[in-house]
């Protein structure tokens, strides 16, 4: 154990150092930061200036019932024709827009909108939605005879607030945590990502460290006084120590930011004056106890997979003599690796779906699909599972790892096939 140990040091001390170590620690927590309060930011402050457009309507339905918001504000020039307008209201005009509705809106459908400067899919969607609510409106009236439907209409409107919580037997609001969908995407989108990129970037640092001291033939002295395993177990678990301490540096300052830079920026006012998805928003980023647990499942599937991966990573290192060889087994490596972040895609369709279940299941791809399925609060012996799972199968491909490992590393100028690795397992 001293002689792992004494790898270990090594490798975390020499990769510490980097400035690379230094700035990324630092700067992944504001994108962290940022991925997850940039929504609600743009939500709360993002609002565009209000366009004007000129409606010309030759039908006469539509601009009297055009509805004006803080978006946009519509101005009828009911007398203009399209020609005459598009020479008055140009770019040096000020106006936005012109929306010219023909006589024939209520059969064609078609609606034309003459803009000075880009538009967005947003203001788009608001007027062309407002243009068929009183389209339909006004053939209602014409084919079933209803007298004030405007009014009717009115009177019915109710706009629907969706609430969300999670059952816990009492039926007490107050006792019931709240939870949204849109958050736990977020926050699953985040996660996965970030474990993602952990999988990728430290395995291949795996798998680079043990290539270039195979090709300096550093392996070779050092061989010498540590057997082939201990020297593989202590630069997995070197690096890995790396991938926690800066993980660990990422959740204080996260947490710190959600108790302090959250409230600081997401007000009780702003938050009364939000609606029920920005309020379900600025809550869980400012639930520290929550973010906390989400860190500590964080640092056990990463510890896991990364361990898992790290070990074939350095099998596939000692097998090859540059980067460039590696790649041959890289890409059986990466499969998994891909699937996982395939199917973590529709873990925000359905949690719960049996794809979902039982790639956050099978080892190879349930660290990136099971930390983006714990958000949407999924069953704790789910979790235990996958994770009793995980760290079984790290025992054991560490275990196969360490056969193609120990005699790998004494293999030069020639690339192995998959047949001389499966001789390499069978060897005693």
């Amino acid at each position: 154990m001293k002689k792992i140990y004494l790898i270990i040091a090594r490798e975390f001390v020499e990769r510490a150092r980097k400035k690379s170590f230094i700035l990324t620690t630092l700067l992944m927590p504001i994108f962290m930061i940022g991925m997850m309060v940039a929504p609600s930011l743009m939500m709360l402050y993002g609002g565009s200036e209000q366009k004007q457009v000129v409606v010309i309507d030759h039908s006469g339905i539509v601009s009297p019932r055009l509805q004006s918001s803080k978006e946009v504000l519509f101005t009828a020039e009911n007398n203009m024709d399209k020609a005459e307008a598009c020479k008055i209201y140009n770019a040096e005009s000020g106006i936005f827009g012109i929306l010219y509705i023909d006589e024939r809106v209520g059969d064609s459908g078609n609606v034309e909108f003459i803009i000075n400067s880009s538009s967005s899919l947003m203001l788009e969607e608001l007027i062309t939605s407002q243009i068929e609510n009183i389209v339909e409106q006004e053939k209602l009236k014409e084919r079933y005879n209803i007298d004030n439907l405007d009014q009717m209409l009115q009177d019915v409107a109710t706009p629907i607030t969706l609430s969300t919580f999670e059952n816990n037997g009492t039926g007490n609001n107050e006792d019931m945590e709240s939870t949204s969908a849109g958050i736990n995407y977020i926050l699953g989108i985040v996660l996965g990502m970030l474990l993602y990129m952990v999988i990728i970037i430290y395995g291949q640092m795996v798998l680079t460290s043990v290539v270039e001291e195979k090709a300096s033939r550093v392996l070779d002295v050092i061989v010498t006084s540590c057997r082939p395993f201990e020297i593989m177990m202590g630069k997995i678990l070197g690096i890995a120590s790396v991938a926690l301490t800066q993980i660990a540096i990422w959740a204080v300052l996260v947490i710190a930011a959600s108790k302090f830079l959250i409230p600081a920026l997401f007000t009780a006012d702003v938050a009364a004056t939000s609606d029920m998805m920005l309020q379900g928003v600025i809550g869980t980023l400012g639930d520290t106890a929550y973010i906390a647990q989400l860190f500590v499942y964080l640092v056990l599937f990463i510890l896991g997979g990364f361990l898992l991966y790290a070990s074939l990573y350095a099998a596939s290192g000692s097998a090859v003599d540059s980067v460039q060889d590696g790649q041959q087994f890289n890409t059986i490596i990466m499969m998994p690796i891909i699937i996982a972040m395939i199917v973590m895609m529709s873990v925000f369709n359905d949690p719960n779906s049996p794809v979902a279940f039982w790639a956050s299941m099978i080892p190879f791809t349930s660290p990136i699909v099971m930390i983006a399925r714990i958000p949407f609060g999924i069953p704790t012996w789910e979790i235990v599972v996958s994770l009793v799972v995980l760290y079984l199968s790290f025992i054991f491909t560490t275990w196969l790892a360490a056969k193609i490992y120990r005699i790998g590393i004494f293999m030069h100028g020639k690339r192995p096939s998959w047949r001389e690795l499966g001789s390499w397992l069978k060897v005693k």
